[in-house]
């Protein structure tokens, strides 16, 4: 099943054809937001043409109250004021929705924040009235494997995530790795055989952060304002500790860049040292913290 177009205003799982005898999702949408109740008769009193507009009103991330209105005009007599229901917020899924959904459905908040707003509605709607069957269907449809990573479209494709929407902040990551060696070859950093290791492997890091877009096929290429790149050596046990610390002001945030640096800088050390010793460890590559973006700050816990 492919991915739901962004204009798409009736969702698979609600069965209604192109007649649209029954309210779809997006069209109950408008009406929420609006305050308005219409009957079902109200409904099929509208034109096809009418009710098209109506749910395409209520596909729209924002919805334009006056059009809704206006369109509702021809069936004004079957509809009633209501208490306005708010649009749902972006940042996280509500408890009530996870709840019905169980451990074996799970939305993470970065999932739920990519959907479209009419998507959360009918997810909340469908799981506050629906069968068990509808929920399931809604659920695969509109989430699928985005539960498994936000890279993934909900039929499994390989996307890559919008981040149009998303305002320009600043953000920054650190990310760490550690390289093993042996005391004798800690010692020759200064005087390896292809020069100054420690140099060559904060360039390479530095360089390698700004091209973090053509390595990992689906990370949005970041203007990064800073990258820095530090070698610590250590002794006991012998081998550098490396820190990258990457900073952008844009739309997504430098985990990966400060990552790729990392370890970018930590490769250029084997390829420095591996003439005095092959056995050289690369390990724990790991992101320390991040912070900007919708998702705050995280660090890593000892």
């Amino acid at each position: 099943m492919p991915e739901a177009p962004r204009d798409r205003v009736i969702f698979v799982f609600e069965r209604i054809d192109d007649r649209l005898l029954f309210l779809p999702l997006a069209a109950r949408r408008a009406l929420d937001e609006c305050g308005v109740r219409l009957t079902l008769q109200g409904w099929r009193s509208m034109s096809t043409e009418a009710r098209k507009q109506l749910s395409r009103c209520g596909a729209e991330d924002r919805i334009d109250r006056a059009r809704v209105l206006e369109l509702l005009q021809p069936a004004a007599a079957s509809t009633r004021p209501v208490a306005p229901t708010l649009q749902l917020e972006a940042a996280s899924p509500p408890t009530e929705l996870t709840s019905k959904l169980g451990p074996l459905r799970p939305i993470e908040p970065t999932t739920w924040s990519t959907l479209r707003p009419v998507e959360r509605y009918a997810l909340v709607k469908v799981c506050a009235r629906g069968t068990a069957a509808r929920v399931s269907a809604a659920y695969d449809e509109l989430i699928g494997a985005r539960a498994i990573s936000t890279h993934l479209s909900a039929a499994g494709d390989a996307k890559m995530v919008d981040v149009a929407d998303k305002a320009v902040t600043r953000r920054r990551a650190v990310a760490s790795c550690r390289v093993h060696m042996s005391a004798p070859t800690l010692q020759r950093l200064a005087n390896a055989p292809k020069g100054d290791v420690l140099a060559a492997a904060r360039i390479a890091g530095i360089m390698a952060a700004k091209k973090t877009a053509d390595l990992i096929p689906l990370c949005h290429s970041v203007a990064t304002t800073s990258v820095r790149i530090d070698l610590e050596p250590v002794t006991d046990p012998p081998g550098l500790h490396i820190h990258a610390t990457a900073e952008t002001l844009d739309r997504t945030g430098v985990e990966m860049e400060a990552m790729v640096g990392a370890s970018v800088a930590a490769l250029t050390v084997y390829d420095m040292l591996k003439g005095v010793e092959r056995g050289i460890v690369i390990d724990k590559v790991q992101l320390e913290m991040k912070e900007g973006g919708r998702s705050g700050r995280w660090e890593r816990q000892c």
